[in-house]
């Protein structure tokens, strides 16, 4: 029986949620009509807009031991050949010497738990901050302020440098803990890192990477503190953050626009369906979060309306 039909049946949510939610969904017609073109391939426009909704999360695979009590798994939004848009990757992140990157030929033979290859990196990982992007595998090497890029193809680290200030290893984690000081990101505009510094005391930095190099081509202080949220993530050079890792019914509470530098306050719902989200990025070819929640390895759509 495949895992996801055991999966809990989602409940009607109280009043005050289904009024909150009916506030937020007032999007014009033409908007609507519009969102409905987005993403289709050999269209000019990027689609691009702003997060108006989060669908229910959609499990597609399983772990099956304690190293997979939370973890990361991705798929490559531009990726380079021998490398498809199909490949799917997962890390294991319980333990300290995590080393072990699985390779899917596609997310289904993920969900049956079969890697098509394990890779061994040469420098242990830490934490979920993970992510694929342009056939290579960006992560930040255990105890170490560093970001690093391993690349698929080569099996070799052609990248590595430090983020000045960065905090690591639970000075500035997301609330789960986890090391999670360091996140990287990719979303329509490029690769991002998110983090904090003692300069910055706790808030949320984000620096825009060169994918080559992993230079810093640019550095945004938000007003939002790192510990106070559960996760966050970029759509079209937005920041959005979560507000709980274990309640069930939380919410995108945070959006910063990198274009304007402002911040302001969402309420747009976000279930926590297996209580302990440790890991969660948005994937710009595939239109989808990606989140591991609890053993779970799960996608969320969602919803943009034109800026």
């Amino acid at each position: 029986v495949p895992d996801h039909a055991a999966a809990p049946r989602w409940e009607p949510q109280p009043l005050a949620y289904q009024e909150l939610q009916s506030e937020r969904t007032e999007v014009p017609v033409s908007r609507l009509l519009e969102e409905t073109a987005l993403g289709r391939p050999g269209k000019e426009d990027s689609g691009c807009g702003q997060l108006v909704w989060v669908g229910e999360p959609v499990v597609f695979g399983r772990a099956d031991s304690i190293a997979g009590k939370y973890g990361v798994w991705m798929k490559d939004p531009e990726p380079v050949p021998p490398f498809t848009r199909d490949n799917t990757w997962r890390v294991d992140t319980v333990g300290t010497e995590v080393r072990q990157l699985f390779q899917y030929e596609e997310a289904e033979q993920l969900a049956r738990g079969y890697p098509a290859k394990v890779h061994i990196l040469p420098r242990p990982l830490e934490s979920t901050g993970a992510v694929v992007y342009r056939g290579g595998l960006f992560f930040q090497p255990r105890q170490s302020r560093s970001v690093a890029r391993y690349d698929l193809r080569g099996e070799t680290i052609t990248a590595e440098r430090e983020i000045p200030g960065a905090g690591y290893h639970g000075q500035y984690p997301y609330s789960w803990g986890g090391y999670t000081d360091i996140d990287l990101a990719v979303d329509e505009t490029g690769l991002w890192v998110i983090y904090s510094t003692e300069k910055a005391r706790g808030a949320i930095v984000l620096s825009k990477l060169d994918p080559e190099t992993l230079e810093i081509r640019r550095t945004w202080e938000t007003n939002i503190r790192k510990r106070g949220v559960a996760n966050s993530f970029l759509i079209c050079g937005t920041l959005y953050t979560v507000s709980s890792y274990s309640v069930p019914n939380a919410t995108v509470n945070f959006a910063y626009d990198t274009a304007t530098g402002t911040s302001r306050a969402l309420s747009i719902p976000f279930e926590n369906r297996f209580r302990y989200l440790s890991m969660l990025d948005y994937n710009p070819a595939e239109r989808q979060l990606f989140a591991w929640d609890s053993f779970n390895m799960v996608t969320y759509p969602v919803r943009l309306s034109r800026a």
